[in-house]
């Protein structure tokens, strides 16, 4: 049985982990979430970096695939591993472009520590869109502890775009841990606006690398 590594540090590792075994029941998931670092793998690339070395070096070059199912790690370091463990293979949750050119107002949920790196400047410059940035590193943790209501999305949400007369018509997930909250921010926004998430890329990603097929439905 294929052996697949999905490496995090909150609940977002967990909503992967949970979409691979039930798309693709071939592979063995083994769970790496780092719930003792989780504070240090979203403040900075290199407290992230460190984190996971240290939370993979049982799994490098013994596993079929190692996924950072962590936006930061995978935007900032996927390529650092790709070159320093040339023999493993690793994917990650990378930015998600928006398929159409519909969305012409795009609110990008992030970190302050993604949102501070050059990949991720550059994504914005790629998007050609009216595009702004809110930073929500208060988010993860209450995700992952459940006391992050909706009361508090909807009223965050509000005030921010609120102050940036910002009227969004579609919104990047660009942290793992709101695919856990995906069905409360889709209560937060209006039906019109459509929440772009890269889940859906990373399990495509998946197939390609450890050449298996799957009927999964893009989402």
């Amino acid at each position: 049985m294929l052996k697949v590594v999905v490496f995090d540090s909150g609940y977002g590792g967990e909503v992967f982990a949970d979409l691979l075994e039930q798309e693709l029941p071939i592979i063995e998931v083994i769970r790496v979430i780092d719930w003792r670092h989780a504070e240090e793998i979203l403040k900075s690339t290199r407290t992230a970096r460190q984190a996971a070395l240290e939370a993979l070096r049982p799994y490098i070059n013994k596993v079929d695939l190692i996924i950072f199912a962590n936006h930061l790690l995978s935007v900032t370091s996927l390529n650092y591993f790709r070159q320093k463990y040339k023999n493993q293979k690793f994917i990650g949750l990378n930015l998600k472009y928006p398929d159409t050119y519909v969305d012409q107002e795009i609110l990008i949920l992030t970190t302050t520590a993604l949102s501070r790196s050059i990949k991720y400047h550059k994504f914005m410059r790629q998007l050609k869109r009216h595009t702004v940035t809110m930073t929500i590193d208060s988010w993860p943790a209450k995700i992952d502890d459940g006391e992050l209501s909706l009361d508090e999305i909807k009223v965050t949400i509000s005030k921010f775009t609120f102050a940036k007369n910002f009227h969004p018509t579609g919104v990047i997930l660009a942290c793992a841990q709101l695919e856990d909250i995906k069905s409360d921010l889709e209560k937060a926004f209006s039906c019109k606006v459509r929440l772009h998430s890269s889940f859906s890329d990373a399990l495509r990603e998946t197939c390609h690398a450890l050449k298996i097929r799957s009927n999964f439905k893009k989402k």
